[in-house]
């Protein structure tokens, strides 16, 4: 049975559902698009989130949904179709593969267009002064595009900027209860009236299909994913990206896609009772993420990494924490570029810390319980 499901206004153009079936794992082939597509429209979904740089995702995309409008009458005017540029390269570079885009996809025009990692100041500086801004003026002025918006993965600050320079109509960002430093500024863009995509609430927001014995006593009755989605909704975000790759991913989404009303007292006291549990495994050496110890002489992202510890010892999500740490200086621009072991015991963290943390020695600490050999990336995600 299909679902029907609330939409939200994502920007100035269209409406989506609560949950945006992502892409970027559904590369394998056409029987597989096929069927996360019709799965996720059978849920109630109406939005796809792709880019160029999803391998072949865009030209499975485009034949899937020819398919399917033949084999299972779901057309192609149901869906809200997003794909991504990456911020680099000239106006014909950039017009030449947003044209391979429209090829791939089978379409006229986009419904939004994103710039894929606004991650650094000079991303945001080819938007606003360079070749970026003249290709999004030429994609709008020849009504290619609805909206445009971007994706980021940087700082605090560079995203606010992105936010406030009046370019964009929607962002994707890394929205997640177990990390809430950026749910500011997704309300900031809310305010503005602007779409806010929770980049991968799930995995990367602490691979809680696959929640330790911790998290599933504490958040009883519910599911943690469960709870970290209604969390994120209840906050008015737009639509959570679901990273599908099977029928048993959607299940949650199908039983929240009209959940816009804000948290119950049950629910409540099972996201306290989550934080109860951290508090108690993390006792007076919990990092509250207040941010203050920054700068550090040595670059190091300190809450970063202490997140990393909150999350592997308050939690008990060990195995994620481990992916994450081990990416640091891996990943360019798109994650961090020094961990723990670049500490040179300055000591001029500690007299900034509210809560008086020994910083050195947690990262000290944080070091030696996450480093391992690193995994391979997914993409650039």
């Amino acid at each position: 049975m299909i679902i029907h499901s609330k939409k939200r206004s994502f920007g100035k153009a269209c409406h989506v559902s609560l949950f945006t079936l992502g892409t970027m794992r559904a590369t394998e082939n056409i029987d597989k698009m096929n069927y996360l597509i019709k799965s996720a429209h059978d849920a109630g979904i109406n939005h796809l989130e792709t880019a160029a740089a999803y391998g072949n995702a865009e030209k499975l995309i485009g034949d899937s949904l020819k398919e399917l409008e033949t084999s299972e009458n779901i057309f192609r005017k149901e869906w809200i179709i997003t794909t991504k540029v990456l911020p680099k390269g000239d106006f014909n570079y950039l017009k030449e593969n947003f044209e391979n885009s429209l090829k791939n996809l089978k379409l006229e025009k986009i419904n939004n267009l994103a710039i894929h990692g606004i991650n650094l100041k000079e991303h945001l500086d080819w938007v606003l002064n360079g070749e970026g801004g003249k290709f999004l003026k030429w994609v709008i002025k020849k009504g290619l595009v609805d909206q445009v918006g971007f994706s980021s993965h940087g700082s605090y600050k560079l995203i606010e900027n992105a936010i406030n320079c009046e370019v964009f109509s929607f962002c994707n960002l890394h929205l997640h209860f177990l990390d809430q430093s950026k749910i500011s500024l997704a309300q900031l863009a809310l305010k503005k009236q602007m779409g806010v995509l929770a980049i991968s609430p799930a995995d990367k927001g602490g691979r809680l299909y696959a929640p330790s014995e911790t998290l599933l006593k504490a958040s009883a009755p519910y599911h943690p994913l469960e709870l970290a989605y209604r969390f994120l909704l209840s906050k008015g975000i737009t639509t959570l990206s679901l990273g599908a790759t099977k029928f048993e991913d959607f299940n949650i989404a199908k039983k929240l896609i009209n959940s816009t009303q804000k948290l119950t007292s049950s629910e409540i006291r099972a996201l306290e009772n989550i934080e109860n549990f951290a508090n108690e495994e993390l006792k007076s050496s919990k990092c509250e993420q207040c941010r203050s110890c920054l700068p550090c002489p040595s670059e190091i992202p300190i809450p970063e990494i202490l997140r990393l510890r909150n999350i592997s010892i308050g939690y008990g999500q060990l195995e994620f924490a481990k992916e994450r740490y081990n990416l640091i200086g891996r990943a360019g621009h798109w994650w961090e570029e020094k961990d723990a072991s670049f500490c040179l015991d300055c000591n001029e963290c500690i007299p900034k810390c509210p809560s008086k943390l020994n910083i050195p020695a947690l990262l000290k600490e944080t070091h030696n319980l996450l480093i391992e050999k690193p995994k391979k990336r997914l993409w650039g995600s």
